[in-house]
């Protein structure tokens, strides 16, 4: 039986935009993955926390947007731990619960050029493939073994959206429909 195969988006996803899922998509489809997991950062050890919204309007905002997608899927694993949320420390607790699924961490430009400062980064390549998307106004190179995938590269990011947001400007199309009328029934990112 072959082994199943998981592509893993993590970010903070505030808010969630269809940037992420262009990457999801694409990446289930270049790639042939069983499934795409949508995987929220508890803590994340590179942001701001107090520029998120509750945890409770992030994971809502996912379930919105994927509820009707199949293959795409909500993972919570790093909210059911405590401390930072560590890729390296994530893996190994997916690992230990689904040892023959083959992972694949999908990451932006952004990410790519942040690699050498992830936590445990040599031990984590042991663990589990990237696959990486071109990002503008990111170099997108690395040294690491990073599987580059083509995708339409939207110049967008949550932070551009939330600045729009707390302007009181549209952001039609730049996010799901659902997670938009989410936010503006939610009151979220309103100065």
């Amino acid at each position: 039986m072959k082994p199943k195969k998981v592509g893993l988006l993590g970010g903070t996803f505030n808010p969630l935009h269809i940037g992420h899922m262009i990457m999801a998509n694409e990446a289930y489809h270049e790639l042939e993955l069983d499934e795409v997991r949508f995987m929220p950062s508890a803590k994340p050890p590179h942001k701001r926390s107090d520029l998120q919204v509750k945890d409770t309007h992030r994971i809502r905002m996912i379930e919105l947007a994927i509820e009707n997608i199949e293959h795409f899927k909500l993972e919570l694993i790093e909210f059911e731990r405590s401390g930072l949320s560590y890729t390296y420390d994530t893996i190994i607790q997916l690992k230990k619960v689904e040892p023959e699924t083959e992972f694949t961490f999908l990451i932006g430009g952004d990410m790519i050029d942040y690699l050498p400062k992830w936590y445990r980064i040599e031990d984590l390549l042991d663990l589990v493939r990237f696959a990486g998307f071109m990002r503008p106004g990111y170099a997108g190179t690395t040294d690491y073994p990073v599987l580059m995938l083509q995708s339409p590269m939207i110049e967008l990011s949550s932070t551009l959206i939330r600045n729009r947001l707390n302007l009181n400007k549209d952001a039609t199309f730049l996010l799901p429909q659902k997670v938009y009328n989410y936010i503006n029934m939610e009151g979220l990112y309103e100065l």
